[in-house]
């Protein structure tokens, strides 16, 4: 049970307009307290009941943590003075304040609320006064019946104060017509959150419109877990699972969604099973326009330029570039080369050690020599920087490229502006989901070549689709395979083992080289074995930063060995600094390593990319992180898109490579234990991996190889149109 304190806001420490996060020194009848949470439009004076708990900070000591808040009116006539004299409301200060009281004594508040006319009595104040006085009260009050109704239906004041942003003064209203909107609308809210607003407000469990915002949440967390669509009979059942109602209503409201234009539903076609796919609108739009445009591309059915490596003889170019570069290419680099030289689209793929990238600087000398334009491009900051750096090319995220703005709709790249190039060259095409491939393939000239780069065998995209593998399945594109592992870095074991991971085998360590496992079975000792070898063990041996240099790369974030308990305590022991700044659940100190987890255009900043915390300013709320070689100051909630970063999960480590990488790998991540993580992982290590944990745990994965099929048609619809092409269909 939530504990209770009431009392007075005594000063205002810290307030963030757009969070409503607040801090403030409350004074109760025991004395005064810290109270911190989020909470709208708090001013000194005013009178609240806090629920909550009490919470140790390990630098601001105890606090009293405000789960939720309810203000209280005060009732005697110096109450009400103190309250209005508090500068809440503009036009009346503490000579106005108690004038009023004096006139209308514990009758104040009321004649605020419904005669405020009759404040005109009050020497002081002329009509303009009473105009502003009665507009800014009517707001305070407004604001707070409007936080009131929020919370009486479990919506937190964090919530409750986006909700309030979003909508103003219609709150109530949008709220009580259709809750469900705020699914739709407010980013945080779920249907969950909306559905048990509307079992207060007393919405039949049984309606259409609670029946179709539960299909789309269905239909959201699939996309969610990588699917693009969900078959009618599936989505059926899983909402079901989630709205405890009949199966025909839920199917009339399919039927309203598709007919409202809010889902797709397809024709069953050839689909195995004739389950009709469902789709949110843009993934289908994503999926059956990729194909398309995938298509014009492999047939040249586009009309326009010709294609910019028609005048290269790819025989000539093969032995040019041998001689350039003083390099003999292996046979299946050579065909790689051609491929790339002689036709529309092609796909290399391959794991660490086999040469992608010198078929990569090969064909950049080919093209420049020719004089052709080329583009360089990867879906994470991360990777576009590895790919400069490997090829000596100026490469960019395809965002970068393809100049997403959000305050302008999106990216300026498209049909109607395309890029100027001959050939575009796509790295890590195994991180690309639908949607962004896509908004590329829109941006590309006709005539184009296209080469797709990456590793087929990694972790899948974080978005909805699995492209590479749909692409390579479909049999549509040309595809050449790298599998020689070269003689260079045969001499890694991380390669040698990264090969035999994705084989099935069990990898090899040895007491001197730069891959490692230690066996460890207790969460607790290999916590404390992590952060050895962070602080002491990898960096005296093998001369490496414990902070930039060593990444902790954990399959889950939840649990003892999990991503977020990492963090906590790599960042106490790596990182003795006291400064820092209280940010929600999470505290910053100068000296963090830290990942920005969203895009931010504005800032340059992109999802992935990992700095230092050079500076924190708790008075302002404010930090300033260094990214390479430039700072970027985060202020308001711009700090949200900052997490811990001394451990990552394996995810958001794709695209990025690291001097070392420790891997914990314990049979409690049984359920993300699976070959394609595993080698993600050790493939992100350049000088030295270390695994800790079980062999039982590292076999699991090793042979796990049943990772869940993503639902999407792309494959089908390539082959399709392959096939339309080539019997001459229309």
């Amino acid at each position: 049970m939530p504990e209770e304190i009431e009392g007075t806001v005594e000063k205002l420490l810290f307030s963030d307009e757009q969070s409503g996060y607040s801090v403030m020194r409350f004074r109760t009848d025991a004395g005064t307290v810290v109270a911190v949470g989020s909470i709208v439009s708090v001013v000194p004076g005013e009178r609240f009941l806090l629920k909550g708990e009490w919470t140790e900070h390990r630098r601001f000591g105890r606090q009293f943590k405000v789960r939720e808040y309810h203000p209280v009116t005060p009732a005697t006539e110096k109450g009400i003075e103190s309250y209005l004299s508090s500068g809440m409301i503009p036009g009346i200060g503490p000579h106005l304040a108690r004038s009023i009281v004096r006139v209308f004594g514990t009758r104040t508040m009321e004649i605020l609320d419904h005669e405020g006319e009759k404040l005109s009595r009050i020497e002081g104040i002329g009509p303009k006064r009473l105009k502003m006085i009665r507009k800014a009260w009517k707001q305070h009050r407004g604001i707070r019946q409007i936080m009131i109704f929020l919370q009486s239906y479990g919506v937190s004041p964090a919530l409750a104060a986006r909700i309030y942003k979003e909508y103003g003064d219609r709150t109530t209203q949008r709220v009580q017509e259709n809750p469900y909107r705020l699914a739709r609308d407010i980013p945080g809210v779920g249907f969950l959150t909306a559905d048990r607003i509307a079992v207060h407000l007393g919405l039949p469990q049984a309606s259409i419109a609670r029946a179709e915002a539960g299909i789309l949440h269905t239909l959201r967390e699939t996309v969610s877990e990588g699917h693009v669509y969900y078959p009618r009979l599936q989505l059926v059942q899983a909402a079901q699972k989630v709205l405890q109602i009949d199966r025909d209503v839920i199917n009339r409201a399919v039927d309203t969604l598709r007919e409202g234009g809010q889902v797709i539903v397809e024709t069953p076609g050839d689909i195995p099973g004739g389950d009709p796919p469902v789709y949110l609108p843009m993934f289908h739009r994503a999926e059956t326009g990729a194909a398309e445009l995938f298509g014009k591309l492999l047939t040249g059915s586009e009309p326009g330029s010709p294609r910019g490596t028609g005048n290269i003889d790819p025989e000539k170019a093969v032995s040019w570039v041998q001689n350039r570069m003083g390099i003999t290419l292996a046979e299946r680099q050579v065909e790689a080369l051609r491929t790339a030289l002689s036709g529309n689209v092609m796909v290399i793929t391959g794991g660490p050690g086999t040469g992608k990238t010198t078929i990569i600087r090969s064909l950049l000398a080919v093209l420049d020599r020719s004089g052709l334009t080329t583009l360089l491009t990867a879906p994470t900051g991360r990777a576009a920087k590895r790919l400069q750096e490997t090829s000596g090319r100026e490469a960019v995220t395809i965002h970068r490229l393809l100049e997403y703005n959000p305050n302008e709709g999106g990216f300026r790249r498209g049909r109607d502006n395309l890029l100027r190039c001959d050939f575009l060259i796509l790295d890590e095409t195994s991180m690309v989901d639908i949607l962004l491939m896509y908004h590329l393939l829109k941006a590309l000239p006709s005539g184009t070549s296209l080469v797709l780069v990456g590793d087929a065998d990694q972790l899948p995209s974080v978005g909805a689709g699995s492209v590479l593998k749909d692409i390579i399945l479909s049999g549509t594109v040309p595809v050449v395979e790298l599998n020689e592992v070269f003689r260079q870095a045969e001499a890694s074991r991380i390669v040698v083992n990264a090969h035999r991971i994705n084989i099935g085998l069990m990898p090899l360590s040895e007491e001197e080289g730069d891959f490692y496992f230690i066996q460890q079975e207790d969460p607790g000792k290999i916590l404390e074995t992590i952060v050895k070898l962070c602080k002491d063990r990898i960096p005296a041996r093998f001369h490496l930063h414990p902070v930039d240099d060593i990444q902790v790369l954990s399959p889950m974030h939840r649990g003892e060995v999990g991503v977020t308990n990492l963090n906590n305590l790599l960042q106490k022991t790596l990182n003795p600094c006291e400064e820092g700044v209280t940010l929600g659940e999470r505290f910053y100190k100068a000296g963090d390593k830290v990942m920005q987890i969203r895009n931010n255009y504005d800032k340059d900043v992109y999802n992935g990319d990992i700095g230092r915390l050079e500076k924190v300013d708790s008075r302002n709320s404010s930090m300033t992180v260094r990214f390479e070689n430039r700072r970027v100051r985060y202020e308001g909630r711009d700090m949200e898109e900052l997490t811990l970063a001394y451990a990552v999960s394996v995810h958001k480590s794709q695209g990025s490579e690291f001097p070392a990488v420790i891997i914990p790998v314990i049979t409690q991540h049984y359920m993300l234990l699976q070959r394609n993580l595993i080698y993600t992982a050790v493939t992100r290590g350049k000088k030295l991996v270390v695994l800790i944990g079980t062999k039982k745990a590292l076999g699991m994965a090793v042979k796990n190889t049943n990772t869940r099929k993503r639902l999407t048609m792309l494959r089908h619809r390539l082959a399709a149109h392959n096939n339309d092409h080539s019997t001459g269909s229309p």
